[in-house]
């Protein structure tokens, strides 16, 4: 294997310092994904420069000709404190000349907008929950063809923020109250879908053109009350003390084969619709008849040693370095905007 300047591109406030020792453990979770990609591309024999990044595109421009890396690590999730900024991030990168990991900016621009994604699914004949978006300022109109219990979430927002128990709503009062703290907190407009009972499961899926479907895992709670749904809150994706208390978990499911194979043939289908490249990891629900709705895809999703995409390859017998390192081929692979 050959020897790479890997820089990794970080947000500046989740920088990995020299010393991990004097770390509390709340620390040390906060970091981890920095950590754990950091620690292991060093471990593995590559060069690797961390660059703190939040207001200033120009310490990237001279770290790159300065230092002149074969590849950038890309986990920064946000530019000048704006989610919806990233695809500029790439863009950038691109207009640079050096390769990166992950999600090109086009496919960055399709999956964050949970609206736009699902038009593009449903048009490509990919199952989705049933959906209306309630603009900033507007007030919620329910059409007759979506019937509650439904769900709101930010149109925008990923890693499940904003999302709660109280985010699961079953009458126009309730509906109106959460789409208002949406729009208040988030400052975005809210997207309010037909919540599916069942299984939540997550499929990872690696490559550019080809693509390689690694074995879904299924989000599992196992000690809430046998009649609660099940919403992949944001306690429930990122809460350490919550997961222990509920028996919160993620475990390769046993599907049977018609479900498993029609699994791998929609994950690839909503790959290319939505044009992503890298890595990504689609979330589903399986309702009770055994039916999947994709719920949207995650470009450039969580690659901690303890996050599903990762549980995912060691399914499927990769490693977590050799994850690391095939995502590092994919970007060096790739061609501008593919």
């Amino acid at each position: 294997m050959r020897r790479l300047r890997v820089l990794v591109l970080i947000h500046e406030d989740f920088l990995v310092p020299m010393s991990l020792d004097d770390l509390a453990p709340s620390e040390l979770e906060r970091i981890k994904t920095e950590r754990d990609v950091v620690e292991t591309l060093r471990g593995i024999g590559h060069e690797v420069r961390q660059l703190g990044v939040n207001e200033d595109l120009k310490p990237i421009r001279e770290t790159v000709q300065q230092w002149r890396p074969h590849i950038v690590f890309n986990l920064l999730e946000e530019f000048q404190n704006e989610a919806v900024f990233d695809q500029h991030i790439v863009a950038y990168l691109e207009l640079l000349g050096v390769p990166y990991t992950g999600c090109n900016p086009r496919a960055l621009v399709l999956a964050r907008d949970k609206a736009l994604s699902k038009k593009l699914l449903s048009y490509h004949r990919i199952p989705v929950p049933r959906f209306f978006v309630v603009r900033r300022g507007r007030t919620v109109r329910r059409s007759r063809r979506i019937e509650f219990p439904l769900i709101v979430k930010s149109l925008m927002e990923e890693s499940s923020a904003g999302i709660a128990k109280t985010s699961l709503v079953r009458d126009d009062e309730s509906l109106a109250a959460r789409v208002q703290f949406i729009h208040e907190r988030f400052e975005t407009d809210a997207i309010v879908e037909q919540f599916i009972p069942g299984r939540e499961v997550y499929v990872a899926v690696l490559g550019n053109r080809r693509l390689e479907v690694l074995p879904p895992q299924e989000l599992i709670v196992s000690k809430n009350d046998a009649n609660e749904p099940l919403i992949a809150t944001e306690k429930v994706k990122h809460d350490v003390r919550y997961q222990k208390e509920h028996g919160v978990k993620i475990v390769t499911p046993r599907l049977d084969q018609a479900l498993a194979q029609q699994i791998v043939k929609t994950s690839k289908r909503v790959y290319r619709t939505l044009q992503l490249g890298g890595y990504a990891r689609i979330d589903y629900r399986i309702d009770d008849g055994g039916r999947i709705y994709c719920l949207e895809a995650n470009p450039n999703p969580e690659i901690a040693r303890s996050e599903e995409v990762a549980a995912s390859a060691k399914a499927a017998g990769i490693a977590y370095p050799q994850l690391l390192q095939r995502i590092v081929n994919l970007g060096i692979r790739r061609t501008a905007s593919g």
